[in-house]
């Protein structure tokens, strides 16, 4: 099979490491790809959002099977442009994607349906939500209503910080079109994990579990990024936890989507928080997370193409897939500045000796570009150096140990990642 890789990040290559692997795989393009899926993939300089051209190429190079990676190509329906174009592809309808791409649409989904999810109201006027926050008790999460590349959410501890947040959202245009609305929900406590499924339309395949951490410094201190790092499986998601997340979320999202006459295709990425009175949606991604991707597919024993290529063609129900014992972490290399003002250009050195420190490393490139010879940063999240191990704690090790060989002072990490998972042990 000819595939078609879109998106240029860190999910991207994990994504192709896993698809170059497939016996199914002949040629593999990846639009715009980066330095790191280079190396597995016929990169071409199409970036994610140019539809045009992107489906213009998978017509001219028969491409038999597209893969796309990011959300914003799927909210602006670059699977409804490749399927009209006779070309298969993996990923969810626009229709289908406003699970990510409309907070309120999800939040309205869960509350004709009846799914556990926080206490919310809609707005798209800012004197009202401010009138609303004000009745309610801190914290106060406040939500831009669309895509804002994962910095719409607000925690405010004071009304006074939900107010400042709304006006930069809707008034401030901080988010642009993404923040004209805002979804005010109360906040919720308890643990928080990840789930993933993938999803025919109509039958749903649970992915392993895995947790992440947002914010960007050690202790989970500092403002929320696209994600520091990440472990697999999460020791908070038991088996009982994950029976009621299949039960009580993801199998009612399915059905209520295809009632709705968007039937879901894809991969559904629950973010949920474990609380007392049992699992609640947070929110919806509709595309693997970055970097929870990192962790999930490295542990994938199975072949990862036959199941997205299952879950395109409606055939998920009965398929399985097969995982590692073994636990893996994921380490998120970011840019000096990172996540206000990262600094582009610096040269990275030393991953081949990182790479080599041991057989269960694998560092996946991230925001990188190749200049004059030089391995350049060329984003916030820059590089994302993972490791398998027996047990967390051993992944943990491995995967700091590989960090402590990369030459890159302008770089910067977390160096606690799988702390909560480890604080008992």
């Amino acid at each position: 099979m000819r595939i078609l890789l879109v998106g240029s990040g860190g999910r991207e290559h994990a994504l192709a490491w896993a698809i170059a692997a497939s016996p199914l795989c002949d040629r593999l393009f990846a639009a715009p790809g980066n330095p790191g899926i280079a190396e597995l993939a016929t990169c071409v300089p199409i970036g994610a959002l140019d539809l045009d051209r992107l489906v213009a190429f998978a017509q001219a190079e028969r491409i038999d099977f597209a893969v796309i990676g990011p959300e914003a190509p799927l909210v602006a329906g670059i699977v409804d442009r490749l399927e009209a174009a006779g070309v298969a592809a993996f990923g969810p309808s626009a229709a289908a994607a406003a699970l990510e791409g409309s907070k309120g649409f999800t939040k309205d989904l869960c509350a004709k349906y009846r799914i556990p999810t926080a206490a919310y109201r809609r707005f798209n006027d800012a004197t009202a939500a401010k009138e609303y926050a004000r009745g309610r008790p801190p914290p106060i999460v406040v939500k831009a209503d669309g895509l804002a590349a994962g910095k719409g959410v607000t925690i405010a501890a004071t009304a006074d910080e939900a107010f400042a947040a709304i006006d930069d959202a809707m008034l401030g245009g901080r988010f642009g079109t993404a923040g004209a609305e805002v979804v005010i929900e109360d906040f919720l406590r308890g643990e928080e994990a990840s789930v993933f499924a993938l999803v025919d339309g109509r039958h749903s395949l649970l992915l392993a579990s895995a947790q992440d951490h947002k914010r960007v410094g050690d202790g989970d201190a500092g403002p929320n990024t696209g994600g520091m790092g990440a472990y697999s499986p999460a020791p908070c998601v038991t088996q009982e936890i994950e029976a009621r997340i299949r039960r009580e979320i993801i199998e009612p999202t399915v059905a209520a989507m295809a009632r709705a006459g968007r039937p879901f295709k894809g991969v559904l990425y629950a973010g949920l928080m474990l609380t007392t009175e049992g699992p609640k949606l947070i929110e919806y991604n509709v595309r693997f997370g970055d970097p929870e991707a990192q962790v999930l597919i490295p542990r994938l024993k199975s072949d990862l193409l036959p199941a997205l290529i299952a879950a395109r063609d409606g055939v998920l129900d009965g398929f399985d897939l097969r995982w590692r014992e073994e636990a893996a972490l994921c380490v998120v290399l970011a840019a000096r500045g990172y996540p206000e003002d990262p600094q582009r250009g610096t040269e990275i050195r030393g991953l081949d000796g990182a790479q080599s420190a041991a057989p269960e490393v694998i560092i996946f490139h991230a925001g990188t570009k190749r200049a004059d010879g030089r391995l350049l940063a060329d984003g916030g999240r820059v590089l994302n150096v993972v490791a398998l191990g027996a047990d967390l704690a051993e992944a943990q090790r491995r995967a700091y140990a590989a960090v402590d060989r990369i030459d890159w002072p302008e770089g910067f990490c977390r160096r606690d990642i799988g702390w909560r998972a480890l604080k008992g042990v």
